[in-house]
């Protein structure tokens, strides 16, 4: 219904401008899906009482491409069954080579010029596809649920009058990577604490009380806990005030060596054992519904796990080492000057508040079924080694012990690249130029 609906919009635009003289292209193709792909090849395996651990990643690519070549066609019939009037000689699959070259080229020139970097963020991480997914992947749910609020035993209270700072969370759970508590340095309620620390319940680690807006006066009790590895804002706050980070769960959102008498239980399991323990020593003030928007993968419906994790980045704001404006900036730029135009005219400043507001883009993926980062790994000197083509040796030790990046990118890197790459960029042969310089005007190289 998606495709019957949208590609008869689209082919009476182009229909519509092909009769009035212009001169009109509308280029066919599909991209490689990467998670619903790899999801979909996974459910196929298991049916086969299969993992694809079992087969490798090697094997498993294999499969993925007899999976496509059986399943991949059915778009590109259902345009065909429509009448859309494409140009097939053009049709294009992201995952070819001569797509695949155009990739690596660009994350190349990217990576040269500063604008892609490796490190660590917190990221939208899904449990069950096991992979980093961005923010368009995750889908939110009014979902009722609970804010607990827990009792912080203040370090150095007086004898016999043990004082608490009490905080509230919807993931309890989670306190145990707490390596803060935050007060406000304006609410007069907490001004005794200032400097001193707390005792984090059922770890017993001490940590300090903290000052910082994080923490909204006029929002429960006026004090939250900080745990940077867990939360997009709690990791700002413990960059600026050098916390330490610490991760207490998996991949499979199960707890980790740092969760210490948690280890091993799922996080829901997790969270009962932790309410229970807390009850039981008197730590849990009160339980309150609350109503909360939980977010879930778009492919799988698994919870979503904020995690901190190691990545690749496209570094959005930050102005190239050649010189010229940040991405962000070109792509508000046209804009503004009115080159490009929204209809209706309101959706321009929710898109420049879009662009004015954006944060670097996650671009890999932990998955087999993808364009693979070029990337590669000294094993003897952990230099990592940029490049269009595999290295021979590591430029700086000369080691010849390297091994790829095992990521793959966001699909949405190579598909952001189209229609242009399928014109034949980068290559420079005159038919590219052409087409080029036809189709997007003002084109450079």
């Amino acid at each position: 219904m998606g495709h019957m609906f949208e590609h008869t919009e689209t082919d009476i635009v182009i229909r519509w401008r092909r009769m009035l003289g212009y001169s009109t292209l509308w280029l066919p193709g599909t991209d490689h899906a990467g998670i619903a792909t790899q999801l979909m090849v996974d459910r196929q395996l298991a049916s086969e009482g299969i993992k694809r651990q079992d087969l490798g990643r090697e094997k498993f690519v294999e499969r993925v491409w007899q999976w496509r070549e059986h399943y991949g066609g059915v778009i590109l019939k259902q345009m065909k069954r429509l009448g859309d009037s494409v140009d097939w000689s053009r049709e294009y699959f992201t995952m070819e080579e001569r797509l695949n070259v155009a990739v690596r080229e660009v994350f190349v020139r990217l990576y040269e010029e500063g604008l892609i970097y490796r490190g660590k963020y917190i990221v939208n991480w899904c449990p069950r596809c096991m992979t980093a997914i961005s923010d368009l992947e995750v889908k939110h749910e009014e979902t009722a649920g609970k804010i607990y609020e827990i009792r912080y035993p203040v370090v150095g209270s007086k004898a016999g009058s043990q004082e608490f700072i009490i905080v509230a969370t919807t993931r309890p759970e989670t306190m145990l990577g707490d390596t803060a508590v935050a007060v406000n340095a304006r609410d007069e309620r907490y001004k005794h604490l200032h400097g001193k620390k707390a005792l984090l319940p059922l770890l017993e680690r001490e940590i300090p009380i903290i000052l910082d807006d994080l923490a909204n006066p006029e929002f429960g009790t006026g004090a939250v806990k900080v745990t940077p590895a867990h939360d997009p804002n709690d990791f700002q706050a413990g960059l600026r005030h050098n916390l330490p980070q610490i991760d207490v769960m998996d991949e499979t959102a199960h707890m980790n060596s740092n969760a210490g008498p948690y280890s091993g239980l799922d996080r829901f399991a997790a969270r009962e054992k932790v309410l229970a323990d807390l009850e039981q020593h008197g730590l849990l003030a009160a339980i309150k519904e609350h109503t909360l928007a939980l977010g879930r993968c778009d492919r799988c419906k698994t919870v979503v796990e904020p995690r901190l994790s190691t990545q690749w980045f496209v570094a959005v704001n930050k102005q190239p080492k050649n010189g010229g404006v940040s991405l962000a900036q070109g792509a508000t730029g046209p804009v503004l000057k009115g080159d490009i135009r929204f209809t209706p005219e309101n959706y321009k400043q929710i898109y420049l508040n879009w662009m004015q507001n954006i944060y670097d883009w996650c671009i890999s993926r932990q998955l087999w079924w993808g364009h693979r980062i070029p990337a590669w790994h000294c094993a003897d000197c952990k230099e990592i080694t940029v490049a269009r083509e595999g290295p021979a040796q590591c430029p700086k030790c000369k080691s010849k012990n390297l091994q790829q990046d095992t990521d793959v990118l966001d699909t949405w890197f190579s598909s952001a690249l189209l229609p242009f790459t399928a014109f034949g960029w980068p290559c420079q042969d005159d038919k590219t130029k052409r087409e080029l310089a036809a189709f997007y005007f003002g084109w450079r190289a």
